[in-house]
């Protein structure tokens, strides 16, 4: 048994190349495969740097964007096994990078277990033979991806003509990591696309081959278990399964946030342990049957894992969701961000988050997806913002246009961060005569986008002296809250012994429990959301937001029964917990909706 935890994907350029420096000690992670052009130049960097030919991909190839993706993910790939070998290679020398790999495992791993007592064994021939044994068990951490779903813009020729349905950018991605070498799987976020869910079905290697095997496997990331459902349904009926659903708090989390009607992590993991066997056997006769119709025999259901992923930050968290909830797996992203050999946080930036308050970290509407969005006060990105909006230029120049959606202006979308939107829209405000208050109300909600195509990749390119002549250095950065209570720069030894309670980072840091943590963050955001709807507050908007509470007090009732029964607590930590509970309790019934 390896790792019990995964490095999720962390913006566009944060975790790109992630697997190069974990997949060898057996740690699995996920990389974005949104810019085409950020792969393209990160292709060019690890060819050059590992020696290996380089061929520029153009943006006039024929299906440039899947062909630099595949390219990319076929090069980490080749790097990842020719790193392994090397390790496998290594004699068992304390402090040296095959050591390192057993000494990073839990120390409830066999594997782990089984290094211990071979390097005290006292007698040299049997000691080779475990030797043997040992690297024989080890394995390479998977190198999984993430297609934002809604990030699927359709694609036009220089002549103004649609390029087609299967060109559009989350499809072309998609077919990118299909044509890919890699067996592993691709992560879908942010919600259902029925055509990028239905382009799967066109792609074989999703399908299980004559051993019953998935070369490519699917992982759906979901907030709460009815969604989870829905999604699963849909691609069984096209003899599509997910092999893994991966639960992330609503608020608590890095990147796009993704609100819950209520619902909060720890009933949703109920919710999960309750219902999962009854959930696979639903699912697995749907596959079964889908499969027949396409002349597939599946005789057992594949194996279905469940993770977690959000605010986690200590290992009595982390062990906690493993044992009472019979996770697979838990997520640790944010935490990530403040180990340089891990990720490609820029130094400048990196030294703001190490002394980052809580305060630095909010829920915005910087998004041009209109998705809420975690972002980070101090970000250069942010400074621009203002600086522009100081010298009377608002939004950004819009080179990438991955995130171009709107067409409130324009026949062809474009982005709600961009100079041309926002100049549109804020004369488009100057007519409508509007009271002073409710001006500047809409004159924020406009320019507070960020250009995140560029912002999520400069930190990169700044790391690895990769910015082009006059190219954009503004760094954007979105950590989950829960990144405040970090307050270093760590290794990655540090972080995964943390995780596993074999150290504290935090040490005698107050913080609250990850599940209080995300209920005071949807009691501020019912709080926000109610006074953004004070003066047109309908009936049906009445009828939300009292469902919506209501779910919260269930949510804190359900709480005080868990924290109640637990045993593997002290009394104080317990009484603090139910204490902090209670308070955010009252806060809560002081809300009048």
């Amino acid at each position: 048994m390896g790792h019990k935890f995964h490095i999720p994907v962390l913006g566009l350029g944060y975790s790109i190349d992630t697997p190069l420096k974990v997949a060898k000690y057996g740690i699995s992670s996920v990389m974005s495969i949104v810019d085409d052009e950020l792969i393209e130049r990160m292709r060019k960097y690890h060819s050059q740097l590992n020696g290996e030919s380089y061929i520029p991909i153009s943006k006039k190839d024929t299906d440039y964007r899947a062909a630099r993706i595949a390219a990319y993910l076929n090069l980490v790939a080749k790097l990842v096994d020719r790193q392994f070998a090397e390790l496998k290679q290594l004699p068992f020398e304390p402090g040296n990078d095959l050591c390192r790999y057993f000494e990073m495992l839990p120390e409830s791993s066999q594997l782990r277990q089984g290094y211990d007592l071979m390097m005290d064994y006292p007698n040299e021939r049997q000691k080779q033979y475990f030797e043997c044994l040992l690297k024989r068990e080890m394995t390479i951490g998977s190198i999984d991806v993430n297609i934002m779903s809604k990030v699927d813009k359709m694609n036009y020729t220089v002549q103004g003509e649609s390029t087609g349905e299967q060109n559009t950018d989350a499809l072309a991605a998609l077919r990118g990591f299909a044509q890919s070498n890699l067996q592993s799987a691709v992560i879908m976020s942010a919600g259902m696309n029925p055509r990028l869910y239905s382009y799967l079905e066109s792609l074989a290697d999703f399908f299980p081959d004559a051993e019953g095997q998935l070369r490519k496997k699917i992982i759906l990331k979901v907030s709460d278990f009815r969604s989870a459902f829905i999604q699963a349904k849909f691609l069984a009926k096209k003899g599509l399964w997910v092999s893994e659903f991966r639960v992330e708090s609503g608020l608590n989390c890095g990147g796009h946030a993704f609100a819950t009607e209520g619902f909060l992590l720890g009933p949703i993991l109920e919710e999960f342990k309750q219902k999962r066997v009854e959930m696979l056997q639903e699912l697995f006769q749907i596959y079964h049957n889908a499969l027949l119709e396409k002349g597939i025999t599946c005789d057992a259901a594949p194996r279905q894992k469940l993770s977690v992923q959000g605010g986690i930050g200590t290992a009595s968290e982390n062990e906690f969701l493993l044992k009472h909830y019979q996770v697979d797996a838990t997520g640790w992203g944010s935490p990530f961000l403040l180990v340089p050999e891990v990720t490609n946080v820029d130094n400048d930036t990196l030294h703001q988050l190490e002394h980052a308050g809580e305060d630095d970290f909010y829920l915005s509407g910087s998004s041009p997806l209109g998705i809420l969005f975690n972002n980070f006060k101090n970000s250069t990105a942010e400074a621009q913002r203002l600086k522009r909006l100081e010298n009377n230029r608002p939004g950004s120049p819009c080179t990438k246009k991955y995130l171009c959606t709107n067409t409130e202006f324009t026949d062809k979308p474009i982005c709600t961060a961009s100079r041309e939107y926002q100049n549109l829209k804020l004369k488009q405000l100057e007519t409508l005569e509007l009271a002073e208050a409710e001006y500047e109300k809409q004159y924020e909600t406009i320019v507070e986008k960020l250009c995140l195509c560029e912002g999520l990749c400069s930190s990169a390119y700044i790391k690895y002296d990769m910015l082009k002549p006059r190219e954009n250095k503004a760094v954007a950065i979105c950590p989950g809250p829960n990144l405040a209570y970090f307050s270093g720069i760590y290794s990655l030894e540090q972080m995964v012994n943390h995780i596993y309670g074999a150290t504290d980072l935090l040490g005698k840091i107050k913080r609250p429990h990850m599940f209080i943590k995300e209920l005071n963050l949807y009691i501020d955001y019912l709080q926000t959301d109610l006074r953004a709807q004070i003066n047109e507050l309908n009936d049906k908007k009445k009828k939300q937001l009292s469902k919506f509470k209501l779910q919260l007090q269930e949510g804190i009732a359900y709480y005080k029964e868990l924290f109640a029964e637990s045993t593997s607590q002290t009394s104080q930590l317990l009484q603090e917990w139910l204490h902090d509970l209670i308070t955010s309790e009252e806060q809560l019934s002081g809300i009048q909706v």
